[in-house]
């Protein structure tokens, strides 16, 4: 058999040496399909060998470098002007969204230093909130508690109230009461909370006995905190609620905050101070845990959403929550699980966790 002949040898019409089969070549046979592949490393390659693929993206690599930099050394950031660290404490993993923006016009620009510069971004908001988006939540736990901000212009009080009633709550903290609509929510939770105190615009409801209820001072001239011992069946827990004061954002004076810093300092005295050995915060902290001017608070308790939730947990505000700052808290007691409640007539969302409290005494 002829090797150079019609249909003779491998690679078709005319030989070894036309290049009609290796399907880059042009020849007078048909070229067989290159593989998706063998497509993307040719493209690979040839974006490897431009010389311009390491100086195109620089702008791309700096912003990247800058992003990871603001996530790193957030803490740095003087509230001095505008409490601008706090500001940015508070959306502080919404900086991550600017990776996946930044990876696309690296991928327009073809460009290899804003790709290897963008690892460092990411690497870094993984380390600080890769957290947020696993499963830490447990089997177990022997106390439910909850947590809302009603909202004061709630139009449907009423119908907020019965669906925390179906909540399965054990223990049921309630801010920002109107004290008109009081009534309505004393009425419509007595029939699953046996006991309860209002305090100023707070409340707790409970299935279980409340002792030393008490207003507790957050410097603001008016009640909006308090302090109960909840008796549980596993003993004694003291139950602190707390709405400290809103914060804006204000294009002449910043992330005005300064209100709320000092009654989050007064609030966190006050626990320092608590006398039981277990304790448990639920509130409207009008702030984050990333929030250094909540150190006072989040210094000496946990977030059962960071220790046991499902995601961020985001509670404000409802139509499209963009922060935590509906808080549960512990001392000396084991979250076991942590989650948000359907959406009510408040622009917050309920949000509830399950506690071990004999965890910590089956460990001394």
């Amino acid at each position: 058999m002829a090797n150079g002949g019609e249909g003779g040898g491998p690679y078709g019409p005319g030989g070894a040496g036309n290049g009609a089969g290796d399907g880059f070549g042009e020849g007078a046979g048909e070229a067989r399909p290159v593989s998706r592949g063998r497509a993307l490393l040719a493209r690979l390659d040839r974006w490897r060998r431009d010389p311009g693929t390491w100086r195109r993206g620089i702008i791309i690599a700096v912003l990247a470098v800058a992003i990871a930099l603001l996530m790193i050394l957030h803490a740095q950031i003087p509230n001095k002007i505008g409490n601008l660290g706090s500001l940015t404490e508070t959306f502080l993993p919404w900086l991550g969204l600017f990776v996946p923006l930044l990876l696309i016009l690296a991928l327009v620009r073809r460009s290899a230093t804003a790709l290897i510069a963008l690892l460092l971004p990411t690497i870094v908001w993984a380390n600080l909130f890769g957290g947020l988006v696993t499963d830490k939540s447990g089997g177990g736990g022997d106390l439910v508690v909850a947590t809302h901000n009603v909202n004061a212009d709630n139009p449907d009080p009423k119908g907020t109230a019965a669906d925390l009633a179906e909540s399965g709550a054990d223990v049921l903290a309630l801010e920002e009461l109107k004290a008109s609509a009081v009534p309505v929510y004393e009425a419509a939770l007595a029939g699953t909370y046996k006991y309860h105190s209002v305090q100023g615009t707070v409340g707790l409801w409970s299935k279980y006995p409340l002792s030393g209820t008490r207003p507790v001072d957050i410097r603001l001239g008016w009640v909006r905190a308090m302090r109960s011992t909840v008796t549980t069946p596993s003993g004694p827990v003291a139950v602190y609620v707390a709405h400290l004061p809103s914060v804006r954002v204000k294009l002449h004076a910043g992330f005005t905050a300064n209100q709320r810093d000092k009654s989050a300092d007064a609030l966190g005295e006050a626990i320092a101070d608590e006398r039981l050995p277990r304790v448990i915060l639920l509130g409207d902290l009008n702030g984050t845990m990333n929030d250094r001017s909540l150190n006072a608070v989040t210094s000496q308790m946990r977030s059962t959403q960071g220790a046991a939730g499902h995601g961020p947990g985001f509670s404000w505000p409802a139509a499209f929550p963009l922060a935590r700052i509906d808080q549960i808290m512990v001392k000396g007691v084991e979250p076991t699980s942590s989650w948000s409640l359907p959406r009510t007539g408040s622009d917050h969302l309920p949000i509830a966790a399950r506690v071990d409290l004999t965890e910590n005494d089956a460990r001394s």
